[in-house]
């Protein structure tokens, strides 16, 4: 069995420039390396390949017979890497996304006809989670991740700013009253999910954390999505979530200068920087083209909630 196919690109170059020399040339190497390597290939296959002469050389008969088969291997080989590098190049097969689900509900799948219009060899699965799922160990390609991942040991790419601000309905706040300092938040009702508590917040007296009590306990983003808007409480929300509730007037910011900590952001996660997937690479700068420099969801909120650079 040949065991250096290097041996083997060397005889057949050989071949094709006419001499050891002109071969070295071509491959940057010495006349005495190729004739060394040349020399070692004849040994382990127990045949002399060419006839030499001082300035040229010339087949044998084994060597005719072997050149016939090299050739057809190396280019069946030239064809296996052209195939591969075409795949990698291309957006195909399978791509497994986790998204937080009202996130993945409201801001990717709506973007997923034109990228899989453009790349008819690629199958999505999303699945979608409020969970930090491990994308390793259950097989996913890529994260969508809304949080502070700045000590995150997987590779994160941010894709556009997260603003959370707190907010409720004029109605519950003309009937309980609007806060005028972070500390009057004590006497509301706060509306969150079991992993949304506590609250991190900033604002004007330095960062404030905020454990939550309220007579509402769930794990669904949507049901306190619902709560804030029927008037029950206030409530910390993106304005990925609520941005047309704020524009309309359905919502109103409370306590304005505070909100959610500014390293929290939109990433999409994924486990190595090397080799990445064309289809994960592809998926990741659709999402990003899509958002743009100002997401689609902040627009015009920038005068009601002074939104900070991204």
């Amino acid at each position: 069995m040949i065991g250096n196919l290097g041996d083997l690109e060397i005889f057949a170059r050989i071949v094709t420039a006419g001499s050891l020399s002109a071969a070295g040339r071509e491959l940057g190497l010495s006349p005495p390396v190729v004739s060394k390597r040349i020399q070692r290939l004849e040994e382990r296959l127990g045949a002399r390949l060419f006839q030499r002469t001082t300035r040229k050389v010339a087949l044998t008969e084994a060597g005719q017979g072997f050149h016939e088969k090299v050739v057809a291997i190396l280019a069946a080989i030239e064809e296996a890497e052209g195939q591969i590098a075409r795949r990698s190049s291309e957006a195909r097969g399978l791509l497994k996304v986790t998204a937080p689900t009202s996130f993945g509900r409201m801001h990717i799948a709506p973007h997923l006809g034109p990228l899989l219009a453009a790349n008819p060899d690629l199958v999505i699965d999303l699945e979608l989670s409020d969970s930090f799922v491990d994308i390793v160990g259950e097989g996913f390609d890529v994260a969508i991740r809304i949080a502070d991942l700045d000590d995150s040991s997987l590779v994160a790419r941010r894709l556009a700013p997260v603003h959370r601000v707190l907010c409720a309905t004029p109605r519950y706040l003309a009937a309980a009253g609007t806060p005028q300092d972070i500390a009057d938040l004590a006497g509301h009702v706060l509306l969150a999910t079991h992993n949304q508590d506590p609250w991190r917040l900033e604002g004007p007296g330095g960062p404030v954390t905020l454990r939550i009590r309220a007579p509402l306990r769930t794990n669904s983003n949507e049901v306190v999505r619902a709560a804030v808007l029927g008037a029950m409480g206030i409530a910390l929300r993106s304005t990925w979530d609520v941005g047309p509730e704020l524009r309309s007037g359905a919502l109103t910011v409370v306590l304005p200068r505070w909100r959610a900590s500014h390293r929290v952001g939109l990433f999409a996660v994924y486990p190595t920087r090397r080799f990445l997937p064309q289809k994960v690479r592809v998926f990741i700068d659709h999402l990003a083209a899509s958002y743009g420099p100002v997401p689609p969801w902040d627009e015009g909120l920038a005068d009601l909630i002074e939104l900070p650079p991204g």
